[in-house]
C-alpha cells in the first residue's frame, strides 16, 4: 500500500514538474518539441515532422524575424 502512494506521489510530482518546465519554457519563447511533433504525427501524419535542428532555426527565425536588419521584429 505504501508503494503505491510513494509511486502516485512520484507520478504526480512529475507531471506538475513538467508542465511547470513547460510553462517556464512558453513564457520566454520556447516551444516544446515533443508537443509539436506529437501534434504533427497526429494532426498532420501526411506532412513530414522537422528534425529538432530545424524546428528549433523555424522557431527563432519566427520569433525574431529572419531577415531583419536589426535582427528583431518591429512592433
Amino acid at each position: 500500500m505504501k508503494q503505491v502512494a510513494t509511486t502516485n506521489l512520484r507520478d504526480a510530482l512529475a507531471a506538475f514538474g513538467k508542465c511547470v518546465c513547460d510553462g517556464a519554457r512558453l513564457m520566454i519563447g520556447v516551444p516544446d518539441y515533443e508537443t509539436y511533433a506529437e501534434h504533427m504525427r497526429r494532426m498532420h501524419p501526411e506532412q513530414a515532422v522537422m528534425s529538432y535542428a530545424e524546428f528549433f532555426r523555424e522557431r527563432q527565425s519566427a520569433r525574431y524575424g529572419a531577415g531583419s536588419t536589426r535582427g528583431f521584429r518591429c512592433c
